[in-house]
């Protein structure tokens, strides 16, 4: 990508308008089994924000909903000790139907056993946020380099579909990046209207996006493609999601750069982990790292949030994707949706480090 394009200076590097989660994690004990819980601040948004900011010391901020309760008091004070600039519409909260801060449920699983994961989104503040909530003019005018949101949260409701298009829309008439990680849910949006609302949505968001986020099976989803004939021979072989960038192209012109990570899943402890990205007519791959995982949630808003620094910072695309896939591989050793990282480890990682003891 054309660093050139990307804005060189604001207020903010990077802001992301998204729902915020906290997630209850009894870690490898099942849930119908758990007496104890860790809570993490999750969505896929704020993991974008929180990582540009904690671990790549950038300038950047969340859009979101939040509710005067304790719930919402944890969750802002996370909010805060990520570095990253809230933004909020505030909601009381009635003590009886909410509206309330939406629950992730997720244990990690053991070996053959997989990783369940399941919400409780009722009567969820973001769902209740809708264009005219938030003065655009006023928080873009301060600056904005980089503009982020995602498919989740387009999920939620009729409302917060079209306040991403009024977003978007505002970002580029201030000169910002756009950027979107369609992150398909088909349980979200069996809810919200099946999925031929969901490519109706998607593919007006998208006529309003740079760089996009997603793998065969979300462009696929996301954005009602057709597979390609060639397929994949693996879970780590790009083919299938190389040769759907030309169908991507015709439907949205103005996109620059789509990438993705490629995770093949040995046991819940186990991956080989890889990225790709089409950038400008190249094609780029980064290496493929045997991972060993304490906490699979959030890899991959870590690849995005690394790729995305790299283009911020001026990267070439491949020392991006590094960055990207690096970010991503650290971010899986750590509890918690988001990053515990430096960016020192990931430098070192990118360049092909490994776990050998830093004195």
């Amino acid at each position: 990508m054309d660093n050139k394009a990307i804005s060189s200076d604001g207020a903010l590097d990077f802001l992301s308008l998204g729902a915020l989660v906290h997630r209850l994690d009894p870690g490898v004990v099942p849930f119908r089994k758990a007496n104890a819980c860790s809570i993490h601040v999750s969505g896929g948004e704020f993991n974008c924000a929180a990582n540009l900011a904690d671990c790549f010391g950038l300038r950047t901020g969340i859009v979101s909903a939040m509710v005067d309760y304790p719930i919402g008091d944890l969750i802002a004070e996370r909010v805060r000790a990520m570095g990253v600039r809230a933004f909020y519409k505030r909601f009381a909260h009635d003590g009886v139907r909410g509206p309330n801060m939406a629950t992730v449920y997720s244990d990690r699983g053991f070996g053959v056993r997989a990783p369940v994961v399941f919400y409780n989104r009722s009567n969820e503040a973001a769902a209740l946020l809708a264009p005219g909530d938030f003065d655009w003019a006023s928080i873009f005018g301060a600056g904005v380099r980089w503009f982020h949101s995602g498919g989740i949260f387009a999920s939620l409701s009729e409302t917060t579909a079209e306040l991403i298009i009024e977003a978007m829309k505002a970002a580029h008439a201030a000169g910002a990046t756009t950027s979107f990680d369609l992150n398909y849910r088909e349980k979200l949006w069996r809810v919200s209207g099946g999925a031929g609302r969901a490519t109706s949505v998607i593919n007006r968001i998208v006529e309003h996006v740079d760089v996009l986020v997603g793998n065969e099976e979300d462009l696929q989803k996301g954005l009602g493609i057709p597979g390609p004939d060639v397929g994949a021979r693996s879970k780590l072989d790009p083919a299938a999601f190389f040769a759907m960038i030309d169908r991507v192209l015709d439907r949205h012109p103005r996109i620059k750069v789509v990438a993705t990570t490629l995770r093949e899943v040995h046991s819940t402890r186990h991956h080989s982990w890889s990225a790709v990205a089409w950038v400008e007519g190249n094609n780029f791959q980064a290496p493929t790292a045997e991972l060993d995982v304490y906490d699979r949630v959030g890899g991959g808003d870590g690849f995005a949030s690394g790729l995305f620094y790299g283009l911020l910072t001026g990267e070439p695309p491949e020392e991006a994707l590094r960055l990207g896939w690096a970010h991503g591989a650290l971010l899986t050793t750590f509890p918690g949706d988001t990053t515990m990282a430096t960016l020192e480890q990931v430098r070192a990682f990118a360049r092909g480090g490994s776990a050998r003891i830093q004195r």
